[in-house]
């Protein structure tokens, strides 16, 4: 499989450190495609010092560089994006890179007969979903600039489908968590903030009843959904990715209180939440990718207490 190169738009981000070394064990050299405004300098040198990596530093938003990177490579996954939070504060930055970007990638990947294309979409195209668990065929209602733009991503690969013969599948992420993830990171900054809370002895405040939920899957069984992807037989579908199982934030609270071994209790902030409660039917990635996730919640949430400490 030598011959085997992946171009990785997003390469140098946080889902990205933990798939390369899989992609690489399988093989597979990589190209980073990344401007590199939030990449991880730092892990992207220790990949290319492999010999199997290089970095094109360069803007999805870029068409003519993207196809001239893209060009000679088998395979493609595009995560570059702009962030959920940021899409609702500043749209046109939002649409530009996500929508241009998009489609700067999937034109060129079909133009240049990349065999498969992996493209990060996001549980978030659903909107609030109106049955758990939440499954392919539901009906979508994305809220935000972002959400829209990954739902219109799916759409879009479509047409390069039906046009080019684009080979395609799109990972609707659920909550993704794991080590070396951003503070800020929008799904997970409930988990951080929890975290740095108790550890300065402080207990977790909850608005609500702590009800709502999220269906937390840990980076390590996604970074191995993201390869099982790009080498699966059947092709052309949105597949969720996540655990099918909803842990609430009260739930969440109590893993990390006893993780990070701390004597409080979660304070409830007593106000109206919308309850907004998050678990994937994962069926289809059983059946389609081979997958299926590895690392419960309590299990992830302890180890990454443990290496942030």
């Amino acid at each position: 499989m030598s011959d085997k190169k992946v171009f990785f738009t997003g390469g140098a981000g946080f889902i990205a450190a933990h798939t390369i070394p899989i992609l690489l064990e399988r093989g597979y050299s990589v190209r980073i495609f990344d401007n590199m405004t939030r990449g991880d300098r730092d892990r992207v040198n220790e990949f290319v010092q492999t010999g199997k990596v290089e970095l094109v530093e360069k803007d999805v938003r870029y068409g003519g560089g993207v196809r001239e990177a893209i060009r000679g490579c088998t395979h493609a996954i595009h995560f570059a994006t702009v962030s959920i939070n940021k899409s609702i504060a500043d749209p046109h930055e939002s649409i530009d890179i996500n929508m241009t970007g998009n489609h700067n990638v999937f034109a060129a990947a079909a133009d240049e007969g990349v065999e498969r294309l992996v493209f990060a979409s996001s549980a978030s195209v659903y909107g609030d979903p109106q049955k758990l668990p939440m499954h392919e065929d539901d009906q979508l209602n994305p809220l935000t600039p972002y959400c829209i733009s990954k739902r219109a991503g799916e759409d879009l690969l479509g047409f390069y489908q039906r046009q080019k013969g684009l080979s395609w599948n799109a990972l609707r992420f659920f909550n993704v968590y794991g080590p070396g993830q951003k503070i800020e990171a929008y799904y997970t900054s409930v988990i951080n903030h929890f975290i740095q809370r108790l550890r300065a002895g402080q207990p977790p405040i909850i608005d609500g009843k702590g009800e709502q939920s999220m269906d937390f899957v840990h980076v390590t069984d996604l970074a191995k959904a993201v390869v099982a992807a790009l080498e699966s037989e059947q092709a052309n579908l949105p597949i969720n990715i996540g655990t099918g199982i909803d842990t609430s934030i009260a739930t969440l609270a109590k893993i990390l209180i006893d993780a990070v071994g701390v004597d409080v209790e979660p304070q409830f902030n007593p106000r109206d939440v919308l309850v907004s409660r998050r678990a994937a039917d994962i069926t289809r990635a059983r059946e389609v990718l081979g997958w299926e996730p590895e690392i419960s919640v309590q299990q992830g949430m302890t180890e990454l207490v443990k290496a942030s400490a």
